[in-house]
């Protein structure tokens, strides 16, 4: 398996208040390409979501069926 590249998919659901220490600890470490749903977290307004798109790479979440197929590639 040599240079090849492994992907982790990831989607944060917004169900609990730990959700946002996941996220900082993420960001923090690098890690690019998330996704975050079912809604936005209050706390993220649209400045702060646009930072977030453009460092990060910070998407919300679609549907199961348009997440999968992007997620699979």
């Amino acid at each position: 398996m040599r240079g090849e590249r492994s992907a982790l998919s990831l989607v944060l659901s917004w169900y609990e208040q730990k959700a946002v220490c996941v996220l900082l600890t993420l960001l923090h470490l690098g890690i690019r390409n998330m996704r975050l749903g079912p809604t936005l977290p209050a706390f993220i307004g649209p400045n702060a979501l646009n930072v977030l798109v453009n460092t990060f790479n910070l998407r919300p979440i679609k549907t199961p069926a348009e997440d999968l197929a992007d997620m699979l590639g």
